[in-house]
């Protein structure tokens, strides 16, 4: 490519997406510690220490991710799930990294929102967080969790990509206390590393849980629920090759 033609595909490029993910806030949290049969369970935390290693695989900063768990008497990586304490880190990360936001969490769910710790963050408590810090910034949100489905209609936005484990009235599967990962969570952490995208990402995920349940013949499909705004595939960085 000729210098001149380079020094123009550079000035073109959002800001957001010349420099990766290198000044993206990331926020990833495992909302609870028990099983679906109340039993201590590792489940949501080994999704949240994967994804975050996928994440700073594809070009997450270290020093951008916070993290969030329900176990913090076992992993001593992660700062206690609460709504509150999550709100908080999310506002302070966005501080310092004010390129885009992306937030990952794996818990329980129910048609309120979903379970952190004895709380249920509900779509409009969550959507009010990202509006908050992160206004005017492209963002991807994933709720991993039965009944996700309900969270799409309050988060989605133009600049955003909503990924659900579930529809609103669906179950999601695979937290049990032997499970090492729920089903949603297995099949993002295989896809997300060669994905190049966070909208293939998607798809490929879909299928993925789609293949799953039906080799586990589970009696209704969650059918997990993808939206993607109008401008973010502009806005969202791609990663790879």
């Amino acid at each position: 490519m000729k210098t001149h033609a380079l020094l123009a595909l550079v000035l073109l490029t959002p800001p957001a997406l010349a420099n990766g993910f290198g000044d993206w806030a990331a926020v990833v949290v495992a909302g609870d510690s028990y099983s679906e049969d109340q039993k201590d369970t590792a489940v949501f935390d080994n999704g949240r220490q994967t994804i975050v290693q996928e994440l700073k695989g594809i070009g997450f900063q270290p020093n951008n991710i916070r993290q969030f768990t329900d176990w913090p008497q076992r992993f001593h990586d992660a700062e206690r799930s609460t709504p509150k304490r999550i709100a908080k880190g999310l506002n302070d990360v966005t501080r310092t990294a004010k390129a885009g936001c992306m937030v990952y969490l794996t818990s329980h769910g129910n048609q309120d929102g979903i379970g952190i710790g004895d709380a249920v963050l509900s779509p409009k408590r969550l959507g009010r967080m990202i509006d908050t810090a992160c206004s005017k910034r492209p963002a991807v949100v994933i709720v991993s969790a039965c009944y996700s489905g309900v969270f799409v209609d309050r988060l989605k936005a133009p600049d955003r990509i909503v990924f659900t484990a579930a529809a609103k009235d669906r179950s999601s599967f695979g937290c049990g206390a032997t499970d090492k990962y729920t089903y949603f969570d297995t099949c993002a952490v295989e896809n997300l590393p060669k994905a190049g995208d966070f909208v293939t990402f998607g798809k490929r995920t879909i299928a993925c849980v789609a293949a799953r349940e039906k080799k586990e013949q589970v009696d209704r499909a969650s059918n997990p629920q993808l939206v993607v705004g109008e401008k973010a595939a502009a806005v969202v960085p791609r990663w790879g090759h």
